[in-house]
């Protein structure tokens, strides 16, 4: 059983400067919601309750929005506002959530290992702080149902253009079905030549504990930091890796054109005003397309 989830979010966030030079990029929101809201929501429908969050320096404000505000919850029972503040109390009541921070930005490998103590040796979740995942079954749960039939390491992929492969971590190896393959390589950002497939590694896992011993013998790599994709060339020397082709829409909230896109695919979906702004959208475009 996966009983435990770390959700890296120790990132500068320089792709949405200014935006982000005082608040942590995680916490931009999707219309309302803060980005990291949704990925912690994912990891308790997936049946998990213990999360820790590897922060950094500036990144106080997601401490903040999963506590408890006492003088807001007040105005809201004040304002008869029972809605919000059922909100407001299932935010800091929804999952056991831990902190610790990442002393310097150093990679997602170096994030990953400051779990090191609190997972101990069992197997667990790793979901990306800034990646929204739009499924029917959530990511992290699909994940698991293959962790629980291989027993080893499982990472999420998808399907990305081929001309877009330089842009991701690329897995390739052995199809044992249509969504899980077993790994026999795994290269950062390869070139288009050099690429083993067209499948990108699209921010969750599973992880065995042994990551660990594979981080501390992964050298720096690309942007001299400590790349989770070299950790994993490792521990493949030690233990099978497969890929689960994921069943949903990934979201990538630290690109900025795929933080608008997601923002207005969500506001489509909002019962409240999905009417009004589908005939904003068409009104504009019309307005666009009439110049």
């Amino acid at each position: 059983m996966i009983r435990k989830a770390v959700i890296p979010a120790a990132g500068l966030g320089t792709r949405f400067l200014p935006a982000t030079k005082s608040q942590p990029k995680e916490m931009l929101p999707i219309i309302d919601t803060p980005t990291i809201q949704y990925v912690v929501q994912e990891a308790v429908d997936s049946g998990i309750e213990d999360i820790l969050i590897i922060t950094g320096r500036g990144k106080r404000a997601i401490e903040d929005h999963f506590d408890r505000n006492v003088e807001l919850e007040a105005k809201l029972e004040e304002k008869q506002d029972e809605l919000l503040w059922n909100e407001m109390r299932r935010l800091s009541d929804m999952a056991n959530i831990h902190y610790v921070r990442q002393r310097e930005t150093n990679g997602l490998g170096d994030a990953i290992y400051y779990a090191k103590q609190h997972v101990g040796n069992e197997p667990f979740a790793v979901l990306l702080g800034d990646t929204i995942m739009d499924s029917v079954i959530p990511v992290t749960q699909q994940l698991i149902d293959t962790y629980e039939q291989y027993q080893s390491t499982v990472i999420a992929v998808e399907t990305v253009p081929r001309e877009k492969v330089n842009r991701y971590g690329i897995v390739g190896g052995d199809a044992l079905s249509e969504t899980i393959m077993k790994l026999d390589s795994l290269v950062e950002k390869p070139s288009i030549e050099a690429a083993p497939s067209n499948l990108a590694i699209a921010g969750r896992y599973i992880l065995s504990p042994e990551i660990f011993t594979a981080i501390e013998q992964t050298g720096k790599g690309k942007g001299g930091e400590i790349q989770l994709t070299d950790s994993f060339q490792i521990l493949l020397r030690r233990e099978n890796i497969y890929a689960h082709r994921i069943e949903g829409e990934r979201h990538d909230i630290g690109n900025k054109l795929d933080f608008l896109k997601t923002t207005v695919k969500f506001a489509l979906k909002r019962k409240e005003f999905s009417a009004p702004f589908l005939k904003f959208l068409r009104e504009t475009l019309a307005e666009y397309e009439g110049q």
